[in-house]
């Protein structure tokens, strides 16, 4: 199986940590969004990370690639057997893909990425502006929902990879969550992204 994407992605991360979790053999190709490389844009036609190919069959899609791993490679289990647990891990998926990363990515890209990759100077007020206004009602509700080290179904699953993704980029945009305000999401992201699976997955980005 190779899996396509730049692991510093919390859309490519996802993928890698469910690949640890299932201690599933992989190579990874660190390509970048919308890289020319006509292997990536073959499993990807819109230039979009993750994709796998895995004996000639090509998948783009993070989520989409969670199923097809959880299909392929059951055990451990990542998504819940009972219909409401599924239902609300798959909602935690969403919420992370769509909700969390989308404003985590603001800062993560004003303060990290532009100067560090594109070389230029990020917009520092729309950084600060989102992690005043646009996170914390986000972190309310994760806040509201946490009861325990995970956050579906008694174990670790997808939405726990998936709204821990996100975290390690705020972590690299010098964004940590406040323990006084929100003390349960600050011990459930840092719990979460120890889990040598993360390590794992946060390591590559480094290599």
């Amino acid at each position: 199986m190779i899996i396509y994407g730049s692991s510093v992605s919390p859309y490519v991360r996802k993928v890698l940590v469910a690949l640890y979790e299932k201690d599933v053999a992989f190579e990874h190709r660190p390509v970048g969004f919308h890289a020319p490389d006509p292997d990536f844009r073959a499993a990807s036609p819109m230039g979009k990370i993750p994709a796998m190919e895995e004996a000639g069959y090509r998948l783009a899609d993070s989520s989409a690639i969670l199923d097809y791993l959880e299909r392929q490679h059951p055990a451990p289990a990542l998504i819940p057997e009972d219909a409401r647990d599924a239902a609300r891990a798959r909602w935690f998926d969403k919420f992370g893909e769509c909700e969390l990363t989308r404003q985590v990515l603001v800062p993560f890209v004003e303060r990290f990425l532009k100067p560090r990759l594109f070389k230029v100077e990020g917009d520092e007020a729309l950084a600060q502006r989102t992690v005043d206004t646009a996170l914390p009602p986000l972190f309310d509700y994760l806040e509201s929902q946490i009861g325990g080290p995970y956050l579906v179904g008694g174990r670790f699953g997808i939405a726990d990879i998936a709204v821990a993704a996100p975290f390690h980029n705020l972590r690299l945009a010098k964004v940590a969550v406040d323990g006084a305000r929100w003390p349960k999401l600050a011990d459930w992201v840092a719990a979460t992204l120890e889990r040598p699976s993360f390590t794992a997955a946060i390591a590559a980005a480094k290599s």
